[in-house]
């Protein structure tokens, strides 16, 4: 006769948050401080516990000693975007690579969810983009026409070329996009 055993099923209990699909326009846009090498992790990480987030990157050459480089770099660095309920912060802040949540005094706050879009826009045209200084002043312009159609900035002339700048208020931050001013139209 076999002595009988016992076995023990345990399970694991972990935290996730709700599916993507039942919260995706629910919850505002916030701005989270990430290690600036860790971007990507800290993306990764977030969208494996749910959460939708963006990393806006552009195409930029680097130069080695020995060769030239196409590398993917953030187009805030130190910064990503994400989505999630305020009150349940915490998942937010212990994923790999985030910091802190940027806040205004002692408050969150939200990035506002056209400024996302206006970069997701400059982003889906392929046009080159260079981060710029943010700016208070200027005139505020909407593209007309072509890939960017619908799109709003503040308009820079430098030299004899006009860009569009849009911005990231919440984190003063700004890109800039090279424009034909026969599309712009003030607002």
């Amino acid at each position: 006769m076999t002595p009988s055993r016992k076995v023990w099923h345990t399970e694991a209990v972990s935290w996730m948050p709700p599916p993507l699909a039942e919260r995706s326009e629910e919850y505002p846009w916030f701005a989270v401080a990430v290690r600036s090498s860790q971007a990507v992790l800290a993306s990764q990480s977030l969208d494996r516990l749910g959460y939708e987030q963006f990393l806006p990157v552009r195409a930029v050459r680097r130069q080695w000693s020995d060769r030239i480089k196409v590398i993917q770099e953030p187009l805030f660095p130190g910064y990503l975007f994400c989505r999630f309920d305020p009150q349940n912060r915490l998942p937010v802040l212990m994923a790999p690579g985030v910091i802190s949540i940027v806040r205004s005094g002692k408050t969150q706050q939200p990035v506002d969810g056209h400024e996302i879009e206006t970069i997701r826009s400059l982003l889906n045209s392929r046009a080159p983009l260079a981060p710029h200084p943010y700016l208070r002043a200027g005139h505020h312009v909407r593209i007309e026409g072509g890939a960017l159609d619908g799109v709003e900035g503040l308009l820079l002339a430098v030299r004899s070329e006009y860009r569009v700048i849009a911005s990231i208020t919440i984190l003063q931050r700004s890109v800039s996009v090279e424009i034909d001013p026969a599309r712009l139209r003030p607002i």
